[in-house]
């Protein structure tokens, strides 16, 4: 078996500010660089106005990042939108960290093994209470709730119209929303 290098987020942090990334869209996972897959315009577009539909609902009591990174114990992944405290002039010297984040959303195509699997034991890992991932191929939200060292201890495929955040539960968010 082959051991690799696992990277610090310190280690990642050196080689975005000496340039060596710079032509990788990649993020730190687990120690990793892990390249990241391209995207495509539904991807872009049903992230984007994920993004904007949370800022309408949510207003002043959450900041709604969108493709930002996010730092973790080993890792500095990219979510699609992070829902995290504000203010957001508190992230101008970091990003968030674990203790600053309501909940995450990735939405998914290709990514979809990864962002299940792999990211979802790094989020759970770290304790990020709730976690979203909307299947593109399905139209399909899927819910982790109950972070454990080993993952999720809840996960489900949501099949009502609307779900409430753990962090906001009287918003009621419209699926419909989030997935078209």
């Amino acid at each position: 078996m082959i051991t690799l290098v696992k990277w610090s987020v310190e280690d990642y942090h050196r080689m975005i500010q000496a340039g060596i990334l710079n032509k990788y869209n990649c993020e730190l996972l687990a120690g990793e660089i892990v390249v990241m897959s391209p995207e495509m315009p539904i991807h872009y577009n049903i992230a984007k106005r994920g993004t904007k539909y949370l800022e309408d609902l949510l207003g002043h009591r959450a900041e709604i990042r969108f493709n930002g990174a996010i730092t973790l114990p080993d890792s500095e992944p990219e979510p699609d939108i992070a829902i995290v405290k504000p203010p957001h002039s508190k992230y101008d010297n970091h990003h968030p960290y674990p203790e600053d984040i309501f909940w995450l959303i990735e939405v998914a195509n290709t990514s979809l093994k990864k962002d299940l699997e792999l990211k979802s034991l790094i989020y759970a890992q770290a304790k990020i209470p709730e976690y979203w991932v909307i299947n593109l191929k399905t139209k399909r939200l899927i819910v982790f709730r109950q972070p454990q060292p080993e993952n999720y201890s809840f996960q489900t495929e949501w099949n009502q119209e609307t779900i409430r955040p753990l962090a906001f539960p009287s918003l009621e968010i419209k699926l419909q929303n989030l997935l078209n």
